[in-house]
Parts: structure tokens; C-alpha cells; sequence
């Protein structure tokens, strides 16, 4: 193998590795606790109930990143959460 093969190779394991990176960060999640007025868990409960595809996790995802996103979040992340849940994707 000639060198210059060799650097391709190299470069092609390096992008690889990068994209692996970030789809790993694209699923990790953390855990969170919050206090939340009664009448907004009240909605929440029952949208949750009436819809089997959502559950809590799903719910406060959107929700953080429909604020982010309408509050001029540029990241990524956010923007492709927003707009698969506004497609339902």
C-alpha cells in the first residue's frame, strides 16, 4: 500500500469515528426532575393517555426544543428535534 493510500485511509477512519461521536451524542439523554404547576401535569397526563405513540420523555423533549428553537437556537439538534416532531418523524 503506497502512502498516499495509507493518509486516505487514515483520514477515512477519522471521519468515521467523528460521525459515530455524534450520533452517540444524538442518543444520549440525561435524567431530570422539575417541578411543574398542577395544571400543566394535568394536561400533560391526559395528552399522554389520549396518545400512545408520545410518553413523558418524548413530551419534554419537544417541549425544550420547540422553547430552544423559537427562542433562536442554532444547534442542529434542536432544529432536526423540532421539525421531526412538528412532521411527526
Amino acid at each position: 500500500m503506497e502512502f498516499n493510500q495509507i493518509e486516505s485511509r487514515v483520514d477515512e477512519i477519522k471521519n468515521d469515528e467523528a460521525r459515530c461521536c455524534e450520533n452517540d451524542l444524538a442518543l444520549m439523554s440525561i435524567s431530570l426532575e422539575a417541578e411543574v404547576p398542577e395544571a400543566l401535569y394535568v394536561g400533560m397526563k391526559d395528552f399522554i393517555s389520549g396518545n400512545t405513540n408520545w410518553d413523558q420523555s418524548k413530551l419534554i423533549s419537544s417541549a425544550i426544543a420547540n422553547f430552544l428553537f423559537q427562542n433562536g437556537s442554532d444547534d442542529r439538534a434542536v432544529t432536526e428535534k423540532y421539525l421531526n416532531d412538528i412532521f411527526n418523524l
